[in-house]
């Protein structure tokens, strides 16, 4: 029987980098804010998930005003983000059962689709903890007290999201203590002492973090 499967869409960020009144997940990306279309992606999986959806305090309002103008009906748990991402899983991670699947997703990655995040729910249930990762194709160079120098880029490789885990694994791992060096999720689970394997992450699959993003998401939103 197949495990349960849960989704924590994570949109807590305040999007300064994006400048402007409205924060970057509630951003208009054709006729859609872009959490909108992430969220659909998600609705639209088979079998169908348990849907997460953590926002800042301040934007719980904005999204539920949201559904009630759109009509939205999909059943949902809205949880308020904390001070960090990792402090914003841990607020979400309060709803999800051990004995499942649970996949973090950044709200502002709208362009992961169907097939692929279904895909890495999959090896997440035979692996235990999954996620997507992309070659990198620019030069790299290290930054220290010297200055710079070039790196190998075939020694590095790009995050992407969704990390997909059995719950078992997550909720231990985020019992323990907040630390700066946990940048996502496969950190946090990396650090009790678990091995974390790599799926094929996709190209298009941007995070949409600053204006030129928005340029890149108009011109790939026309390909889908």
């Amino acid at each position: 029987m197949a495990l349960k499967r849960y989704a924590v869409i994570v949109a807590g960020g305040s999007g300064t980098r994006m400048g402007g009144s409205i924060a970057k997940q509630f951003m208009m990306l054709a006729d859609k804010p872009i959490l909108l279309r992430t969220v659909e992606t998600f609705l639209s999986l088979s079998p169908s998930v348990e849907l997460i959806i953590v926002v800042p305090a301040a934007l719980r309002d904005h999204w539920k005003e949201l559904c009630r103008e759109r009509k939205l009906t999909f059943r949902h748990t809205l949880v308020t983000g904390g001070i960090t991402r990792f402090h914003s899983v841990k607020n979400a991670l309060k709803y999800v059962e051990p004995g499942a699947l649970v996949a973090v997703h950044d709200g502002v990655r709208p362009f992961a689709t169907k097939e692929f995040i279904e895909s890495m729910y999959e090896v997440a249930e035979e692996k235990g903890a999954v996620i997507p990762v992309v070659k990198v194709s620019d030069s790299l160079r290290e930054l220290d007290q010297n200055g710079s120098h070039p790196v190998n880029r075939d020694n590095y490789i790009a995050v992407q999201t969704p990390q997909v885990f059995r719950s078992d694994l997550l909720l231990k791992a985020y019992n323990k203590a907040y630390s700066p060096v946990f940048t996502d999720d496969a950190s946090v689970v990396e650090s009790i002492g678990e091995k974390v394997h790599f799926a094929d992450g996709l190209a298009t699959n941007i995070k949409i973090t600053k204006p030129e993003d928005m340029v890149l998401a108009r011109g790939l939103l026309t390909s889908f």
